[in-house]
């Protein structure tokens, strides 16, 4: 029969040093069945990843989430929330004005283009167009009401570029499309063009594009 506190004590020294794990490591590390593993994990309230097809694990004290409930290990990111569409639905609901594509992609550190389709009817939430791109918002009416009035707001008075600042930043970026919006915007200077990053990420934003941005260290 298997020792369960003896498998924990293994499993949290396992952790402690290696921070993220699949079943199929702790499986070999252990030397005993992946079942056994996901059993024990499930009762430890382990977290496992909203990305990698889900296939990380990390217990629930050692993650430091940020201010959106997400926590990132090298590429592999997990949520307070759970899995990803948990995940989306509380990012939505959370905002102050819904969230595009872009916005989604600045949280969650990859891009939804290959999922959002799924969630076009999701009771959750509302999908609305705006300026050209979708923005979700919560189904909630009281919520939504009070994110809409919010992006309407803030497409009245984001500071855009000029329509000629506006190509130039599009051209460059296809140009160069693995530029972060820092450089981007050096290149643009080098160009007689005075561009701040804010004013690419509210077009980007406005449009429901995404850009590259700095690299972030694990």
């Amino acid at each position: 029969m298997v020792n369960s506190a003896s498998i924990k004590d293994k499993v949290l020294v396992l952790f402690r040093s290696k921070k993220v794990l699949t079943l199929t490591q702790l499986a070999l590390h252990l030397q005993c069945s992946q079942r056994t593993v996901h059993r024990q994990l499930k009762q430890w309230q382990a977290i496992n990843s909203y990305n990698k097809n889900g296939r990380y694990y990390v217990l629930s004290d050692i993650p430091k989430f940020n201010g959106t409930g997400i926590w990132r290990w090298r590429d592999i990111f997990f949520s307070k929330y759970g899995n990803l569409t948990q995940t989306l639905i509380a990012l939505v609901r959370n905002s102050k004005a819904g969230l595009n594509a872009a916005e989604m992609t600045e949280l969650l550190g990859l891009s939804p283009r290959s999922f959002l389709s799924s969630f076009r009817e999701h009771p959750d939430l509302k999908r609305q167009k705006h300026q050209g791109c979708f923005v979700y918002f919560s189904s909630d009416h009281t919520i939504y009401e009070q994110q809409k009035n919010q992006r309407l707001g803030m497409i009245r008075s984001a500071k855009l570029p000029s329509d000629i600042e506006a190509i130039a930043i599009l051209v460059e970026t296809v140009k160069q499309p693995d530029l972060n919006i820092e450089k981007l915007c050096t290149q643009l200077k080098a160009q007689n063009y005075n561009i701040t990053p804010e004013v690419v990420r509210n077009l980007f934003a406005y449009h429901g594009l995404s850009i590259k941005k700095t690299p972030r260290l694990p």
